[in-house]
Parts: C-alpha cells; sequence; structure tokens
C-alpha cells in the first residue's frame, strides 16, 4: 500500500466563510448572504470552493515540504458543495502505479466527497 498524505482538516462556519471572503475579494452573495443563498438551488449558504482546495495543498506541503510541492501538478474536480457546518478534511495515498502521484480527495465529516483528483510531485 501507498504512502498516505498527513490530513488537513477545516472547520466551516459563517465566520470563516466571511474571513475567506475579505483575503479573497470574493463576495459573491452565494458565500456571503444567506438570504440570498437561500433562494438558490443550494438552499444556503455555501464556502468558497478553493477554501476546500487549499487543504490539498496544505496536506501536501505537511507530507513533503514546501520546496517539494513548489512545482507539483494538480488535477481535481468540485463534486459537490461544502456548507456553513462541514468540517472538511483533505489527504490522499500513492498510486500503485506511480511512484510520485497520490490520488487526492476532499471530504466532509459525514465522508461525503467534495473534492477528487490527482496530485503529482
Amino acid at each position: 500500500m501507498g504512502q498516505n498524505l498527513v490530513e488537513s482538516s477545516l472547520s466551516v462556519d459563517q465566520a470563516a466563510i466571511q474571513k475567506y471572503a475579505e483575503i479573497t475579494d470574493d463576495f459573491n452573495p452565494i458565500h456571503t448572504d444567506p438570504e440570498f443563498a437561500r433562494k438558490t438551488p443550494f438552499g444556503d449558504v455555501i464556502a468558497h470552493g478553493t477554501m476546500s482546495l487549499s487543504l490539498i495543498w496544505q496536506s501536501a506541503t505537511r507530507t513533503f515540504g514546501k520546496e517539494a510541492v513548489s512545482s507539483a501538478k494538480l488535477n481535481i474536480r468540485f463534486s459537490a458543495p461544502v456548507r456553513n457546518g462541514d468540517i472538511v478534511t483533505a489527504g490522499g495515498t500513492q498510486t500503485a502505479d506511480q511512484e510520485n502521484r497520490y490520488d487526492v480527495f476532499v471530504k466532509t465529516q459525514n465522508g461525503d466527497l467534495v473534492i477528487k483528483g490527482w496530485l503529482e510531485l
């Protein structure tokens, strides 16, 4: 079995979403306006996708170090939204056929997959 990436987690709440909006200057109302968000197909506020995506980079950096990850390639797909109140965790496992490739993921506390893909060092 391949090496696992060190997991990174984040507790998502409206305060964290708001801080992320301020850092990224992304105030899309689907993230920051609960009244607006309730009228969308999502039915409530969702976190910025890159907020969860950053956990994959944190996981890889904790495992291999900043220098090793600086030229890494990442290919992912968002498969579900992250909601206010979720706890998301990123990690990955080395693929059986390629030593420098890892299948990566971000999951919620319920095991729902929100991001999946691969990382290549």
